[in-house]
């Protein structure tokens, strides 16, 4: 395999990945909804962490649980950010 073969490989999964952080977005809208409705607070510590062990445990490869893990705390991080905003 080539670099520009890789490359190709890693653009059509970042497509993939893409579509799915749309996907998660358009549910963090309904999470948002029902926050505002029911006057919960945005961050919920316990469903974060412990979503982020459930994380970990998928992960196969034991090498790439830590980036894979702090990938998922930025993604929460910009998900509370989008929430924060869009309850102004």
């Amino acid at each position: 395999m080539n670099l520009n073969t890789i490359r190709e490989s890693i653009d059509q999964v970042d497509s993939e990945l893409t579509g799915l952080l749309e996907k998660r977005l358009e549910l963090v809208c309904q999470v948002i909804e029902i926050k505002k409705a029911q006057n919960l607070s945005v961050l919920d510590e316990k469903r974060e962490h412990d979503l982020l062990k459930k994380i970990a445990a998928q992960v196969e490869n034991p090498e790439f649980t830590d980036c894979i893990v702090n990938t998922y705390k930025d993604i929460m991080k910009n998900s509370r950010a989008f929430q924060t905003e869009t309850l102004k």
